[in-house]
């Protein structure tokens, strides 16, 4: 049986670290992965999903990442259950997670947190966590929108360049095609 999650989104909180009384690192969180289609009103749906990590990779994603977080994690569904105070069955579903991967520089990780201490507290429970960093369309740019390449700013010899186009497989000094058998290729 096939049981594989890969997940892509943001840290809803700080990770919390735990050991257990044999001291092995426990650390729970929660991802914000944002759908990739929108809903009737036009907005996209978040679902947060809850994560478990354990040992030496626990103590590691605790120490580097943090709220809003961009990370990648690989791993696998599992379902648990405990008796709560009340002495109800609670079940549990989550990602236990084999691998992660910080999927952001530190120096992009400070910038976003500068730039959220300055904006104003968001009136919904949980912010925007579908906002797509690092796509053309929400950066802010210097250059103008219609700048077009400058392909005169780039010196070519135009001889070389028009042969090299015509027949990628040509060998250009003899003027005569490449000769390659069959069992050259790697396929």
């Amino acid at each position: 049986m096939i049981n594989r999650v890969v997940l892509v989104g943001r840290l809803t909180r700080d990770v919390d670290l735990r050991y257990t009384a044999s001291g092995t690192a426990v650390a729970s969180f929660t991802l914000a992965v944002g759908r990739n289609y929108t809903n009737q009103n036009g907005s996209r749906d978040t679902d947060f999903i809850n994560c478990v990590i354990w040992r030496k990779p626990a103590e590691t994603l605790a120490n580097y990442a943090h709220k809003g977080s961009l990370i990648g994690v690989e791993g696998r569904i599992q379902t648990r259950s405990y008796e709560n105070q009340q002495g109800q069955r609670v079940y549990v579903t989550e990602v236990s997670v084999d691998n992660f991967s910080l999927l952001e520089t530190r120096a992009a990780a400070q910038q976003r947190n500068m730039m959220n201490n300055q904006q104003p507290p968001v009136n919904d429970q949980y912010g925007d966590m579908n906002q797509n960093f690092g796509a053309p369309g929400n950066q802010p740019s210097s250059a103008p929108s219609n700048a077009t390449f400058n392909s005169e700013a780039m010196p070519t010899n135009n001889a070389d360049s028009a042969n090299s186009m015509a027949d990628p497989y040509q060998d250009s000094a003899a003027g005569r095609d490449i000769d390659i058998s069959d069992d050259d290729l790697p396929f």
